[in-house]
């Protein structure tokens, strides 16, 4: 771990989010250390997108504080950008652009300079293995392709937070490894890392620390072991013990009454 693990990356206080009558995230408390990875573990709707987003000061709460490295977020959205990466759950990219062209738009828009422009570009393409597809049209990338463009114009500004919002889907297995392995790369250089996954061996190859959320609510959080140690469930997977914490550990009956 990087030697920053101490310092604190992010500090959210009783937060809460509505959309209409329907309620996101229900007064959720976190606090992240910088330098270690964490993970949003929950369903489809348990408010792991809201949460992401809210840090990110693309939406605001209703209610409660949220502070990144000390700037808050709700009136200093835009100085909290400059130092976070974010690839959404389903990125939107220009079509009308190469990939290069797409690119080199956003090094520009983080102010890189034109040498270290080219170098990260040139490496993180090679790294991905677009290094001959780059001069082609974003409409014709395949989502796998896309996310990697995703990934690396998330990461070309050096972020101090990267957030991560299924960063994995549509990716191949060396891509998907590739992913991983910078992750912990950026971890042990200081950089904090929000991974959102439902994926839950994803989550317990990654993430240092994670927060079980289910309809805005956050069940748990803690390492992998203290997961373990407070479900009273020592030698079970992750996934048996989220389906405890969620209520919804009954699947097995549920498969087993389809099957009939």
């Amino acid at each position: 771990m990087s030697e920053n693990k101490s310092k604190l990356a992010i500090n959210i206080n009783g937060v809460s989010k509505n959309f209409g009558t329907v309620q996101a995230v229900k007064n959720l408390d976190l606090q992240i250390d910088a330098g270690t990875v964490f993970g949003f573990l929950g369903p489809n709707g348990s408010g792991k997108s809201t949460t992401m987003k809210m840090i990110m000061g693309l939406i605001k709460p209703n209610s409660g504080n949220l502070n990144v490295y000390g700037i808050d977020v709700t009136a200093n959205p835009w100085d909290v950008k400059k130092i976070v990466g974010y690839v959404p759950e389903s990125p939107r990219l220009y079509d009308f652009l190469t990939g290069l062209e797409y690119l080199d738009f956003i090094a520009d828009v983080y102010g890189l300079d034109a040498h270290t422009k080219k170098t990260r570009i040139d490496e993180y393409l090679e790294a991905f293995d677009l290094e001959n597809r780059e001069n082609e049209m974003i409409s014709g990338y395949s989502h796998g392709m896309q996310q990697k463009i995703a990934i690396i114009a998330a990461l070309l500004h050096k972020p101090k937070l990267l957030i991560l919002d299924e960063p994995l889907s549509g990716l191949d297995p060396k891509s998907a490894r590739i992913v991983k392995d910078l992750i912990h790369k950026l971890t042990s250089e200081g950089v904090t890392t929000i991974l959102s996954t439902h994926v839950l061996e994803i989550a317990d190859a990654v993430c240092d620390k994670m927060a079980i959320l289910y309809q805005g609510t956050k069940l748990a959080e803690g390492t992998p072991s203290q997961l373990r140690k407070e479900s009273k469930m020592p030698d079970s997977t992750l996934e048996d013990i989220f389906l405890k914490l969620t209520g919804t550990n009954d699947i097995k009956d549920i498969v087993q009454a389809l099957g009939k």
